[in-house]
C-alpha cells in the first residue's frame, strides 16, 4: 500500500511502492522477501519496514465494528483519544494532547477548509497511518503526531459494494447507505467511486449547578441550576471519485473529486433555577439552529520518471467551502414574558488551493539510499458575514458585519533516507515552514506571521538473525501554529449576559489573540518492537516533548471596547514552557502465535494498548499542572474470535480513561470523570460476498461529569456539569455484487 509520500498503485494486488526502500536482513541480504514473493505488503510489513515510527490500520480493522462514524474507529487506536462525551466522539488526539497538537492528513495532504473527519464514513477509508513523530515530508505541525487517512483506492477489478445500515439510540432510528464501485476503463485506467448518505437524529440531556461561595465568611452568594434538553437532526452526503491512468512503469496520472453536503436542524431548551443570588438572567431559554454546509475539491497528481534513478511527483488541488446558518434564541422570565430575543445570521465562504511537488533521487547501484527534496504551497481566502440582533438592535455594530481572512503557507524540505550499515536504517530531514495570516474588518485588521525551521532524524536498528526485534530512535522538532479562530480578535458575546452590562466568569465573552506565537517542541521517541511469526506485534514506546510558548485559554476580567463595564473574556495566551513524558504499550496477536497447542483458543485475537502520560506547564503552579485535556492513562482491550464450522465472528472492545484533574490556570482547576466505553459486534457471513453485522456501542453507559473551580479573590466559583450518554445499536448488511 502507498504511504503519504507514495502514489496509489494502478493495479491490485498492491505491489511494493515505487519509492519504498529495500531493507537488508540482519545477515546483510535483501530483506522483505515475503513482500517480493507474494506481492502484497501487510500493515505489519509497512510498520516494520518504515524508518519513521508508523502504525498502519488496515481496512479489515476499520470495518470490524461496523461503525458509521470514523471518530468511533479512531478512539480504539493505539495512543488515540477523542473529544466529546462517550458514544459521541469528537476530533481525534494523540497522546491525550487535544486542540491541534495532532496533525490530520487525508491522502498525505492537510484537510480542506470546512471539512472534519467526523463527516467521513469508514466505508470511504482504505487505511489509517499513525506517525508518532514528524518527518520532513509529512510536515512538522505534529507535536503529538500525525494521523494520515488514506481514502479508497482504485483496484484493477470490477465490483460493487453495497452497505445498508440502521442505527438506534434512545429509540430514534436512523438509516445509512453506502455504495462503492471499482472498475477499469481503457487499457491503463482504473477508477473508484464511493457515495455515502447518512442521517442524524439524537437527544441530549445535561444539567449544571453553579455556586459562588465567599471563603472568608462561608456565605453562598450565588447558587443556580440549569437543566437542558436538545434534539439534533441532520443529513450528510459525501462522495469521493478517483481516476488513475498508468503512464508507464512507476508513472501515473490521477484525478480525485471530493464533495459533501450536510444539514443541521437543532432545537433545545434550558430551564434556569436560581436558589441564591442577585436575580436569574432568565427562567427559560429556547434556541433553534438551522445550517447548510457544502464543500467540494478537485485534486490532481502526476508521477513521472526522469531516468532510472530519479522521479518527480506533482500535486495540485483547489476547492471551496460554504456555510449558511441561522440561530434564534428566546429567553423568558418566570412569568413567561419575553426578556430578550437574539438572532444571528451568518455565512462563511472559503476558497483555496494547494500546490506541492517533490523529487526523489536514488543513488545508482544502491536503491536503499534516496534523497527527497520538495515544497508545499497553500493559500486560503475566507469571508465571514455575521449579523447579530438583540431585541432588534445590532450587536458589535462598530466592528462591522464582514470579516475577511487570508492565510498563506510555504514550506520547503529535504530528506535523506539510507541504510548506513547492515541492520540499520536512517532518515534525516530539514523543513522550513512559513505561515502568514491576515484579517480585516470595519474597525481594524492584523497580520500574524510565523516562521519555523525544524530538523528531524530517525534511526532503526534491527536485531541480528533470527530475531525479529528492532529499536527505533527519533529526535525531532515540531510546532503548532495558532489557527484562525485563535487569532481573530472579533468577540463572540455571551447570550445570557448581553452588553453593555457585565457578565459572569462562568459565561464569558470569547475572543482571539492576534499576538499569539506558535508553540514549538523538541521531541524524543524511543521504541522497542517485537514482531511475532504470524503478523502479531508487541511494542513499548517512550516519548518526551519539551514545549515552548504553550497556548492556553484564559478567562479574565477586561476593560473592553464593546461594553461600558468590565466583562469576563476567554481568550488564548502564550504561557511559556511545558514538558510532557509518556510510555505507550501495545500488543496485537493471535493466541496461537504464543501457544502452539492452544486448541480452539488459538483462534482468539487480542488487541491491547495502554498509554501513561505526565506533563507540567511551568507557568502554572502544581499539582496537576498538566497540558490541558491530557489524562494520566488511557487504554483499550479488544478480543475477537472466529468460529470454525460456523460463519460467525464476534468481538468486543473496552476503552477506559480514569478520572483526572487539571490545574488550568493559577486560579482555575478542572476535574473530569472516568470515561469507559464498551463496544461489541457479531458478524455472520452468508456467502463470501454477503454478511450481516450487528454492533452495540457504549454498552453500560457512564455519564460525563465535569467539575470546574475558580478562585477570584475570596470567591470560590464552582460549576458541576453532568451530560448523559446512551447505548447505540446498529445493524448492517454488506453485499458485494
Amino acid at each position: 500500500m502507498p504511504t503519504a509520500s507514495e502514489p496509489a498503485p494502478p493495479v491490485a494486488p498492491p505491489a511494493p511502492a515505487e519509492n519504498a526502500q529495500p531493507r537488508r536482513s540482519p545477515a546483510g541480504a535483501q530483506r522483505v522477501e515475503q513482500v517480493e514473493i507474494t506481492g502484497k505488503n501487510t500493515g505489519t510489513d509497512e510498520r516494520r519496514n518504515s524508518t519513521a515510527a508508523k502504525i498502519v490500520i488496515t481496512r479489515e480493522d476499520i470495518e470490524q465494528y461496523g461503525d458509521s462514524n470514523l471518530g468511533d474507529v479512531m478512539r480504539r487506536l493505539p495512543g488515540v483519544t477523542s473529544g466529546g462525551r462517550p458514544g459521541r466522539p469528537g476530533p481525534p488526539a494523540m497522546r491525550g494532547m487535544g486542540g491541534g497538537f495532532t496533525q490530520i492528513l487525508i491522502d498525505g495532504q492537510r484537510i480542506p477548509p470546512g471539512f472534519s473527519i467526523e463527516q467521513l464514513s469508514p466505508d470511504q477509508v482504505e487505511r489509517i497511518e499513525i506517525y508518532r513523530a514528524p518527518t520532513a515530508e509529512t510536515g512538522a505541525r505534529a507535536i503529538a503526531g500525525t494521523i494520515n487517512i488514506i481514502l479508497r483506492e482504485p483496484l484493477r477489478q470490477t465490483n460493487n459494494d453495497l452497505r445498508l445500515a440502521i442505527a438506534s439510540e434512545r429509540g430514534l432510528v436512523v438509516p445509512e447507505a453506502s455504495w462503492t464501485r471499482n472498475d477499469t476503463f481503457g487499457d491503463n485506467g482504473t477508477y473508484n467511486a464511493t457515495l455515502t448518505a447518512r442521517t442524524r437524529h439524537q437527544y441530549n440531556d445535561s444539567h449544571n449547578r453553579t455556586t459562588y461561595v465567599d471563603t472568608a465568611t462561608g456565605k453562598t452568594t450565588l447558587d443556580d441550576e440549569t437543566v437542558s434538553h436538545s434534539e439534533e437532526k441532520g443529513q450528510n452526503l459525501f462522495g469521493n471519485v478517483r481516476w488513475q491512468w498508468r503512464l508507464g512503469n512507476g508513472e501515473q496520472f490521477g484525478v480525485q473529486l471530493l464533495g459533501g453536503h450536510s444539514t443541521s436542524d437543532n432545537k433545545g431548551s434550558t430551564n434556569l433555577t436560581e436558589y441564591t443570588g442577585p436575580g436569574a438572567a432568565y427562567a427559560l431559554s429556547q434556541y433553534k439552529f438551522d445550517g447548510n454546509f457544502d464543500f467540494a475539491r478537485i485534486n490532481l497528481n502526476l508521477n513521472k520518471r526522469l531516468n532510472d534513478t530519479t522521479r518527480y511527483e506533482l500535486r495540485g488541488g483547489f476547492g471551496g467551502f460554504q456555510s449558511d446558518t441561522d440561530l434564534r434564541v428566546n429567553q423568558y422570565d418566570a412569568a413567561s414574558s419575553l426578556l430578550r430575543l437574539q438572532t444571528t445570521e451568518a455565512s462563511v465562504r472559503d476558497r483555496g488551493g494547494a500546490f506541492s511537488g517533490k523529487v526523489v533521487h536514488n543513488t545508482p547501484g544502491d536503491k536503499s539510499h534516496a534523497i527527497t527534496a520538495g515544497w508545499d504551497m497553500e493559500g486560503l481566502k475566507r469571508r465571514e458575514n455575521s449579523v447579530t440582533l438583540l431585541n432588534g438592535v445590532q450587536q458589535l455594530e462598530d466592528l462591522g458585519t464582514v470579516f475577511d481572512i487570508s492565510t498563506r503557507r510555504l514550506a520547503y524540505y529535504v530528506q535523506d533516507e539510507w541504510d548506513p550499515a547492515p541492520n540499520w536504517s536512517a532518515n534525516v530531514g530539514l523543513r522550513y515552514e512559513e505561515i502568514q495570516t491576515k484579517s480585516s474588518s470595519a474597525e481594524d485588521g492584523f497580520v500574524n506571521t510565523s516562521r519555523v525551521l525544524t530538523p528531524l532524524a530517525h534511526v532503526v536498528w534491527r536485531f541480528a538473525s533470527p530475531r525479529r526485534d528492532q529499536v527505533r530512535l527519533s529526535l525531532t522538532q515540531s510546532y503548532r501554529a495558532p489557527n484562525v479562530g485563535q487569532l481573530t480578535p472579533k468577540p463572540t458575546l455571551s447570550v445570557s449576559y448581553p452588553v453593555p452590562g457585565s457578565n459572569l466568569y462562568t459565561a464569558p465573552d470569547r475572543a482571539g489573540n492576534p499576538m499569539l506565537k506558535p508553540e514549538r517542541a523538541n521531541g524524543l521517541d524511543l521504541a522497542y518492537e517485537h514482531y511475532l511469526s504470524a503478523g502479531g506485534i508487541m511494542s513499548a514506546n517512550l516519548f518526551a516533548r519539551q514545549l515552548h510558548d504553550v497556548i492556553r485559554n484564559v478567562t479574565s476580567l477586561e476593560d473592553v471596547s464593546w461594553a461600558s463595564s468590565p466583562r469576563y473574556v476567554n481568550r488564548p495566551q502564550n504561557l511559556g514552557d511545558a514538558k510532557t513524558y509518556g510510555i505507550e504499550l501495545e500488543a496485537k496477536f493471535r493466541v496461537n502465535e504464543l501457544m502452539a497447542d492452544a486448541g480452539a483458543l488459538g483462534r482468539l485475537s487480542v488487541k491491547m494498548n495502554g498509554s501513561f502520560y505526565t506533563s507540567k506547564v511551568a507557568a502554572i503552579p502544581g499539582p496537576d499542572n498538566r497540558i490541558d485535556g491530557q489524562p494520566a492513562f488511557t487504554g483499550n482491550l479488544g478480543l475477537d474470535y472466529r468460529f470454525t464450522g460456523v460463519p460467525l465472528a464476534i468481538g468486543g472492545n473496552l476503552a477506559w480513561t480514569p478520572s483526572y484533574e487539571v490545574q488550568q490556570t493559577e486560579t482555575q482547576r478542572q476535574k473530569l470523570s472516568t470515561r469507559r466505553v464498551f463496544d461489541a459486534y457479531a458478524t455472520w457471513n452468508f456467502t463470501p460476498g454477503t454478511r450481516l453485522r450487528f454492533s452495540a456501542s457504549n454498552i453500560a453507559p457512564l455519564d460525563s461529569v465535569t467539575q470546574t473551580t475558580n478562585f477570584e479573590g475570596n470567591i470560590r466559583q464552582s460549576t458541576l456539569g453532568v451530560a448523559r450518554t446512551y447505548v447505540n445499536y446498529a445493524l448492517r448488511l454488506e453485499v458485494r455484487l
